[in-house]
């Protein structure tokens, strides 16, 4: 009867020892759930939507402030080059002039850089090599113009410089373009031409063989 009494005694620390485990692991886990907070994600934040009207206007803005630009640049130079002092000298210093806007070129470019800050790893020798066959077209340009070649022509040459550009690419680049391409470089070739020589009324002076010479190097340097 004894070992009957201390059978269930034992069973039922058995019991005990099962089931407060389980009831203290539940604890513990309840407070580990109320410790720990939940976090939830972040909802993903949809792309910005483009504004088609804020592009145009940065468009509008950008192209018609190189248009007028160059038309600025382009009336300019046809005043310094046409001009006739009192003794009948005119301008001929095309390389000294190149150096005031190369100068001018460099404030401006150095203004930029200190605003903007500088870009790492361009290269460096591309740069020189664009740098260098874009002052010496405009040198050229120059050179043509104090050497008697007429204004018109001149304009009409560099408003068609975009054809010669495409044959390079075509011949030395690989390139190829769509029909649509074409049709767009003889629209902007013809509208510039016009808009350029709009102006011109008549009086329009001959034009020499040095200076036809060098408008063909300023095309190649294009």
């Amino acid at each position: 009867m004894s070992s009957a009494i201390n059978n269930d005694h034992e069973l039922e620390k058995s019991e005990h020892g099962l089931f407060g485990n389980e009831s203290d692991h539940g604890s513990v886990a309840s407070k580990h759930s109320e410790t720990v907070p939940l976090t939830r994600a972040a909802p993903a934040q949809a792309p910005l939507a483009a504004n088609p009207s804020h592009d145009a206007m940065k468009l509008l803005f950008g192209a018609g402030g190189i248009y007028l630009a160059f038309l600025y640049y382009g009336s300019l130079q046809e005043d310094v080059f046409n001009h006739v002092s009192d003794d009948g000298t005119s301008f001929k210093q095309a390389w000294f002039l190149q150096v005031l806007e190369a100068a001018a070129n460099v404030v401006v470019g150095g203004l930029g850089l200190f605003y903007t800050g500088a870009t790492k790893n361009i290269p460096q020798k591309f740069f020189v090599i664009s740098g260098a066959s874009q002052v010496s077209a405009k040198a050229f340009t120059s050179l043509s113009l104090a050497h008697g070649l007429s204004f018109p022509v001149a304009t009409l040459a560099k408003s068609g410089k975009m054809a010669p550009v495409m044959a390079g690419q075509l011949v030395l680049g690989g390139a190829s373009y769509t029909l649509r391409e074409y049709l767009q470089v003889a629209a902007i070739i013809a509208g510039t031409a016009v808009l350029s020589l709009g102006k011109k009324k008549g009086g329009e002076s001959t034009s020499t063989s040095l200076g036809l010479i060098f408008i063909l190097l300023s095309l190649t340097m294009d």
